[in-house]
């Protein structure tokens, strides 16, 4: 493994941790009134392919499976929120993960071994409107924005660098804008997704994702959620590039909570 594949594994691990705001659309109630709260944890088992750089060299390929990224996840969290009142929503994912890897060096000039630490966050907030919201469905224009910050840290052992440590990353906000939906369709069975594009040269160069699947209701509270989920980012500023796309299956719960109806 080598210090890019390490890039390309710290993006993937946000990747595992990064579903987003369509399952907080799974368990909405148009004919509620008041203020609705959602909490879902949930993981997305992406692989990664695409093009990751660092220190100014050039971008190098990269293909991780998800497996690899468990294998190096030393802590993660992940979790979203959302506050719906009537057909306003207000929404946020928060998203961290550290991984750690042992780069050995085949000639052991400059450094016999490198211990890399990547760590990971990506926090998204949006603000939505229903333009539909009726008979158990409703359809969301949602805006807002995405930060992302990616460091790398790389410690040497042995070799003309022993004792040295060097760090690079970045962080940069992507504006979003997208939709999403929800609608039932009988015996507690409905479907979920959502689109989002984003960047648009303010942060990314590039960004979207999108999802889709079919969620259970088991009760007024409780909802499990499976789906598909794809997405790009296009970005490289001085030296560090991250074009990267990961995609994969995931899966997520959901509980709803009123204040106003507590019970």
């Amino acid at each position: 493994m080598n210090k890019f594949r390490v890039v390309a594994l710290a993006t993937a691990g946000v990747s595992v941790l990064g579903a987003a705001n369509a399952f907080a659309a799974d368990v909405t109630k148009p004919q509620d009134e008041g203020w609705t709260f959602t909490v879902a944890p949930y993981l997305w088992a992406s692989g990664i392919k695409g093009e990751s750089g660092l220190f100014g060299f050039p971008p190098q390929d990269v293909d991780v499976s998800f497996s690899d990224v468990l294998n190096h996840l030393k802590f993660g969290f992940m979790g979203l929120t959302e506050a719906r009142n009537g057909p306003f929503t207000i929404s946020t994912d928060i998203v961290y993960a550290k991984l750690d890897a042992n780069i050995g060096s085949p000639r052991g000039i400059l450094a016999s071994n490198i211990d890399a630490t990547v760590s990971t966050f990506m926090g998204t907030a949006l603000g939505g409107y229903s333009i539909y919201y009726q008979d158990g469905a409703n359809f969301d224009l949602v805006a807002g924005a995405r930060l992302w910050s990616v460091d790398n840290s790389f410690d040497f052992h042995g070799g003309a660098l022993d004792g040295r440590s060097a760090s690079d990353g970045d962080t940069w906000v992507d504006p979003v804008i997208g939709a999403k939906f929800k609608a039932n369709v009988g015996n507690g069975i409905y479907l979920a997704g959502w689109g989002l594009v984003g960047g648009f040269g303010a942060g990314s160069k590039s960004m979207w994702d999108v999802m889709g699947g079919a969620g259970y209701q088991f009760n007024d509270k409780m909802s499990m959620f499976v789906g598909y989920r794809a997405v790009h980012d296009n970005y490289s500023h001085d030296g560090f590039v991250n074009k990267l796309t990961q995609q994969g299956p995931i899966l997520g719960f959901t509980y709803q909570f009123s204040p106003a109806h507590p019970g």
